[in-house]
């Protein structure tokens, strides 16, 4: 059997990707090819059944002008779906290449926060005419979830919710979830409403079908469900999921009527994002870039970070030269004195990725922060001893100079504890001051370090050393 074939009762997605999860290369050929000579029938047996997850693989590894003809020769055998797993930079694209008419048909089937995430890229004229080219009940839905902030769980809802009233027993329920055509294409839980559509609480579709019919439905509302306004931001209501573990979540307006639900599917692509946020910020690399970027667009996103970093460095060598006379004087201190300002670093950013991390989900407060404090400080003050006196002994046997390896103890010890104390600092006044510390905490934690670093090193030198 060749690696395309498939065995008797394996699926298709045997070979849409390799080993390593990647998208598979023959796949990829195999539709441009068909996309060159416009065979419909190949793209129809190879695409039409595809998950939305190996679509959006796929979109991403043909060619750019190879990605709109694709959804226009499949038309409505491509799911829409797709565009919500791409890049952004690629979906953009996409989004260029098609008319207002297609993608207007495309998003129609789609629940509406995966059509509110696909339309919020356009612009606004786009956006209007694809909306005003949609029925008035399915414009109105998207626009309202368009209405809310970007960050919001509004823009991340679906409003499509499957509500019952309270009145309701167990028996009409389940007959209307059977015979009811506008239901949701996967839900886990019932909403009771009153007649105002405020919400009143959740039943559970376990406990829905074990209980008798004439059940009222009210006896089986449980009333400590995990209530979502519409406008809370979004990586808030991702921390409330994470903490008691919800499948779904109601989300209701300034009135307390329910407008949507969020489901655990989105808050997952949401954690995702903030992880892939932070990792790139704490590093100095826009959130925004993706692999799929131009080199012109990369190229300028990290002119900026590394702007200020040349600017930090020459903070850093001013210092040195500040002392240009002793490292004359003595050459041990110009290859020393790096090591300890690349210590400090390393044990600053160590510090500063936790904080950084526990002030992103939540779990760095007002009542632990003292207490976080005071462990790295600790942790700093320990590092620093153990590393003070390896240097030291190093250095010292080294240059065949033991006060030196004392000076560079010294210096070690201070930085190391310093380190710790920016670490925590920065990330700490950075959000007090409304700025995002994973963007800016690597710049200054490295500055602060390399400065306290080379000062202390150079000035402990030039007294102990008598260089001056």
């Amino acid at each position: 059997m060749t690696d395309t074939e498939n065995a008797p009762g394996e699926t298709f997605d045997r070979k849409i990707r390799n080993a390593d999860g990647a998208i598979d290369a023959v796949l990829v050929e195999q539709v441009s090819q068909a996309l060159l000579l416009s065979d419909l029938t190949t793209l129809r047996a190879v695409v039409a059944d595809m998950h939305e997850a190996d679509l959006g693989a796929l979109l991403e590894a043909l060619e750019p002008e190879e990605r709109p003809r694709l959804i226009s020769l499949l038309g409505p055998d491509f799911d829409f779906t797709a565009l919500t797993e791409v890049d952004d930079s690629v979906r953009e694209e996409i989004l260029e290449g098609l008319s207002p008419e297609t993608l207007a048909e495309g998003v129609r089937d789609l629940d509406t926060d995966d059509a509110v995430y696909i339309l919020e890229d356009l612009d606004e004229a786009d956006k209007r005419e694809v909306l005003d080219k949609l029925p008035a009940a399915e414009r109105i839905a998207l626009q309202q979830g368009l209405d809310y902030p970007e960050d919001s769980a509004g823009r991340r809802m679906q409003s499509e919710v499957v509500a019952v009233p309270a009145f309701w027993n167990v028996g009409q329920t389940i007959d209307y979830l059977r015979e009811a055509d506008d239901m949701p294409e996967r839900f886990f839980e019932i909403f009771v409403a009153d007649p105002a559509h405020h919400f009143v609480g959740t039943v559970r579709l376990d406990r829905l079908l074990r209980t008798k019919r004439p059940v009222p439905v009210a006896e089986l509302v449980e009333d400590d469900s995990r209530v979502v306004k519409a406008t809370q931001d979004i990586e808030e209501v991702a921390r409330l999921f994470q903490r008691y573990n919800l499948i779904a979540a109601p989300v209701v307006d300034d009135a307390g009527r329910l407008v949507g639900v969020i489901t655990v599917d989105d808050i997952v692509d949401v954690i995702e994002e903030a992880a892939d946020d932070d990792v790139k910020q704490l590093g100095g690399v826009h959130a925004d870039e993706e692999l799929s970027d131009t080199v012109r667009t990369v190229a300028l996103g990290r002119f900026r970070w590394r702007f200020i970093s040349l600017v930090a460095a020459f903070i850093s060598a001013s210092v040195m030269a500040m002392f240009e006379a002793q490292l004359s004087k003595l050459v041990a201190l110009a290859v020393l004195a790096p090591i300890v300002a690349s210590q400090g670093g390393n044990a600053a950013t160590q510090t500063m990725t936790v904080a950084v991390r526990a002030l992103g989900t939540g779990e760095l407060g007002s009542w632990n922060m003292a207490r976080f404090f005071r462990r790295e400080m600790i942790v700093g003050l320990l590092n620093g001893v153990a590393f003070a006196a390896i240097t030291a002994l190093v250095a010292g046997f080294w240059f065949a100079d033991h006060m030196l390896g004392t000076v560079i103890g010294i210096a070690m010890l201070i930085t190391l504890i310093v380190a710790a104390l920016a670490g925590v600092a920065v990330p700490l006044a950075l959000d007090k001051a409304g700025v995002d510390p994973a963007i800016a905490s690597g710049t200054f934690v490295t500055t602060i370090t390399d400065v306290i670093g080379f000062f202390s090193f150079l000035g402990i030198a030039t007294v102990l050393l008598r260089l001056g």
